[in-house]
C-alpha cells in the first residue's frame, strides 16, 4: 500500500476529538447541512433548485432549533440536579 493509502485509512481509526465549548459547537453547522441535504435528495421525488434550497434551508433550521431546545432543557435538568 502507499503512504497516502495507510494515511487515508489511519484517519478514520481515531475520531475527532470536538470540545463542548461553543466555538467547537459550530461543527453542528456543516453535519446538520450535510444531513439535510442527502436526506432531501433522497426523499424528493423531483428535484429543481428553487424547491431543493427551500426544504434544505427548512431541514437545517428545523433541526438546529430542535438542538438548541435540547441543550437548554438538558443544561437546565443538569442545572436543577446539580444545585
Amino acid at each position: 500500500m502507499t503512504n497516502v493509502t495507510v494515511f487515508i485509512m489511519a484517519a478514520f481509526t481515531s475520531p475527532e476529538n470536538i470540545g463542548t465549548d461553543p466555538k467547537s459547537m459550530l461543527w453542528l453547522l456543516p453535519i446538520t447541512t450535510a444531513v439535510a441535504v442527502v436526506y432531501k435528495a433522497t426523499k424528493l421525488q423531483t428535484i429543481t433548485w428553487k424547491n431543493f434550497i427551500k426544504e434544505v434551508t427548512t431541514l437545517i433550521g428545523s433541526i438546529a432549533v430542535f438542538l438548541i431546545i435540547t441543550a437548554l432543557v438538558l443544561y437546565v435538568f443538569a442545572w436543577f440536579t446539580t444545585e
